[in-house]
C-alpha cells in the first residue's frame, strides 16, 4: 500500500471531502519528490525545508497565502495522523509580493540559442512551449503526445483531472526524432541513468542563462511565467490560460495582467512629446 493510500484512508475515515484528499496528497507528492526520502526517514526540517522552497519564488511556483496553508496542514497530517511522528512548523509563513520574473521573447530565443545542445535546447523549448511545470514535464512519456493533434496530456495518476498541453508545430519534427526509440511507457526525456530530474533541468537553464548573458534571475518556472505572459499579451482570453497552466483559482492566473507590459510600452512618456 502506498503512502498515498494510506494517507486517503486516515483522511476518509475522519470525514474529510474528495476535494481535500485530492488537495493534500497533490502536496504531499511535492513534498516528497523535493526531499527524495522515504516517508520513515522524512523529518521536521525536511517539513521546514520544503515550506521554505515553495516560499522562494527562483526553486518553485509563487504560492497563494491558501496554498501555504494546504501544505502545511497536509505535512502536519502526515506527520501526526500516518506517520505517528511530531513535526515543528513555523506558525507564521510570510509569503512576498512579488511579481513573476518574466523573459521577453527575445530573451527567450537567446536562452534557447544558448543550450548546451539538442536535448538542452528541446527541453527548453518544450517547457516554454507547454507552460508546463518542470515537475511535470519530467514525468511527460513518449505516449502522452499526440503530435498529430498537436496536444499532450499530463496525467495525474491519482483520481484527478488529467490536462492537455499545446505542441509547438515548430517542436512537432524534433520530437518526433526524440520520441522515435522509446515506447509509449518510457519517458520523454531523459538522462545518463535514467529520467532527467528537476534539478538537472535547473541546471540545464541555469547554464544556458549564465551563456546567453540574461541578467534576470531565470529558473524553469520562469518560463512557465513567460508563457502565460507571451499568450496573454497575444489576446488570448485569461481563463483559456487558466485552463493550460492548471490553476484551480482564477486569481493566480490573474497577477500576469500586472506583468504584461506590451501595451503600457507603446505609451509614449510626456517627457518625449516636449
Amino acid at each position: 500500500m502506498s503512502i498515498y493510500d494510506k494517507i486517503g484512508i486516515e483522511l476518509k475515515l475522519r470525514g474529510y471531502s474528495r476535494n481535500t484528499i485530492k488537495a493534500y496528497n497533490f502536496h504531499l507528492e511535492k513534498f516528497f519528490t523535493f526531499i527524495n526520502k522515504t516517508p520513515e526517514d522524512v523529518t521536521s526540517d525536511d517539513a521546514r525545508a520544503f515550506l521554505a522552497h515553495l516560499v522562494d519564488d527562483e526553486n518553485s511556483q509563487r504560492v497563494s497565502i491558501k496554498s501555504m496553508a494546504l501544505a502545511k496542514a497536509s505535512i502536519r497530517f502526515l506527520f501526526k495522523e500516518v506517520l505517528r511522528k511530531t513535526v515543528d512548523l513555523p506558525e507564521g509563513i510570510q509569503i512576498p509580493k512579488k511579481i513573476p520574473v518574466v523573459l521577453s521573447k527575445e530573451e527567450v530565443t537567446k536562452l534557447i540559442d544558448s543550450a548546451e545542445n539538442k536535448k538542452h535546447k528541446l527541453m527548453i523549448e518544450f517547457l516554454y512551449s507547454s507552460g508546463l511545470r518542470v515537475s511535470e514535464a519530467v514525468k511527460i512519456k513518449s505516449g502522452d503526445l499526440e503530435l498529430d493533434a498537436g496536444i499532450g496530456w499530463v496525467r495525474s495518476g491519482k483520481g484527478s483531472k488529467d490536462r492537455f498541453f499545446l505542441i509547438s508545430k515548430k517542436l512537432k519534427p524534433k520530437l518526433e526524432l526524440q520520441m522515435k526509440n522509446l515506447k509509449p511507457s518510457e519517458p520523454l526525456f531523459f538522462g545518463r541513468t535514467g529520467t532527467l530530474t528537476v534539478r538537472a533541468v535547473q541546471s540545464i537553464i541555469s547554464k544556458a542563462s549564465e551563456k546567453a548573458g540574461l541578467r534576470k534571475k531565470v529558473s524553469p518556472h520562469t518560463l512557465r511565467h513567460s508563457f502565460a505572459t507571451h499568450l496573454l499579451e497575444n489576446g488570448v482570453d485569461i481563463r483559456k490560460i487558466q485552463e493550460l497552466l492548471g490553476h484551480a483559482d482564477l486569481s493566480t492566473t490573474q497577477r500576469y495582467t500586472q506583468v504584461s507590459a506590451a501595451e503600457l510600452k507603446k505609451i509614449q512618456s510626456p517627457l518625449d512629446s516636449l
